[in-house]
């Protein structure tokens, strides 16, 4: 890591002047992250109706840039997207910010939902001036994008959908997932646990791969860190609560995707805990226009379980 600051000023790099995002940006933290093979991944903030949001961009080019989005729980942009963002931006401009309550964005406290993402979205792409991308979404992100692309069609130019939630309604654990969704004090404990208890914290990151050793003490201190920021977890039990009803999941976007007419990339673990593989192969058959990918031996995070072959399918995806 770069750091190109100085106690009292801090001056953007030669590389942010010659990004695609120059002059887009309302603030820049001043610290370089150089990738393995030099390619240069900024940390830049970036103001959104009022919210300051942190943003990793890489990249150049006149290509529309691709926009990575994050999942939920306690994840961020460069705990999911550590090993994507470098390699696709070789082929294209890459964003990949924090949402709002996540990371080193801003926690506003708010009603969190997915429509509440898929705005945010839209106001994130005006605020940068981006009249069109290509979305890269796992789980909760995938869900935004998702939303986002059936009501702004125009402005997505594909759609990668990654372990993506949204579609289907059936809840993990049924009415006993409700429960504890909605119990009194239960999400805090949970946190708290895992905040506290690094055996408890191993367990959980286990729940999302397939194959354990990738959760490494290394994963476990980003987690850790992760953990231990300020508000950590209250933006995902909000939205919880708000996304998980008594009948099922509030928002199943599985009925419309017929009406989709965005090329469409569905890459899911074979081994997936938290969303069923079935309902990416039901997605595909309504899709008019999709790729599926099963990854073999992935459980719900192929970009930290399987970034090799991940990045291998997307980038194949984008030359498309």
């Amino acid at each position: 890591m770069v750091c190109l600051t100085c106690d009292s000023v801090r001056l953007p790099s030669p590389l942010y002047r010659d990004s695609w995002l120059c002059g887009r940006t309302s603030g820049y933290d001043g610290v370089t992250v150089v990738g393995e093979v030099g390619t240069a991944v900024e940390t830049i903030w970036v103001r959104v109706d009022g919210l300051r949001v942190r943003c990793l961009a890489a990249g150049t080019g006149g290509a529309p840039p691709a926009l990575l989005l994050h999942g939920g729980g306690f994840d961020a942009a460069e705990f999911s997207y550590r090993h994507t963002i470098e390699p696709l931006s070789r082929l294209r401009p890459v964003l990949a910010f924090d949402w709002p309550g996540y990371g080193g964005s801003d926690t506003p406290d708010l009603r969190y939902d997915l429509a509440y993402y898929a705005r945010f979205l839209e106001r994130l792409l005006d605020s940068l001036g981006i009249e069109r991308a290509t979305l890269v979404g796992i789980s909760m992100g995938g869900g935004a994008a998702l939303s986002f692309a059936l009501c702004s069609p125009e402005r997505v130019e594909k759609l990668i959908l990654v372990d993506s939630y949204g579609l289907g309604k059936d809840i993990p654990h049924g009415r006993l997932g409700y429960l504890l969704v909605h119990a009194p004090l239960a999400a805090d404990l949970v946190y708290a646990l895992l905040r506290r208890s690094p055996r408890s914290l191993r367990w959980g990151l286990r729940r999302m791969v397939y194959d354990p050793r990738v959760v490494s003490d290394e994963l476990i201190e980003e987690a850790r860190r992760l953990l231990n920021q300020h508000a950590s977890g209250r933006a995902f039990r909000s939205f919880r609560r708000s996304e998980v009803g008594w009948g099922g999941l509030k928002t199943d976007l599985s009925h419309h995707l017929s009406e989709l007419a965005v090329p469409t990339l569905l890459v899911h673990g074979e081994h997936d805990r938290v969303v069923p593989v079935e309902w990416v192969r039901r997605a595909h058959e309504r899709l008019p226009d999709s790729e599926l990918r099963v990854l073999q031996g992935c459980g719900h995070w192929p970009p930290r379980e399987c970034p090799n072959e991940f990045n291998r399918v997307v980038a194949r995806f984008l030359a498309r």
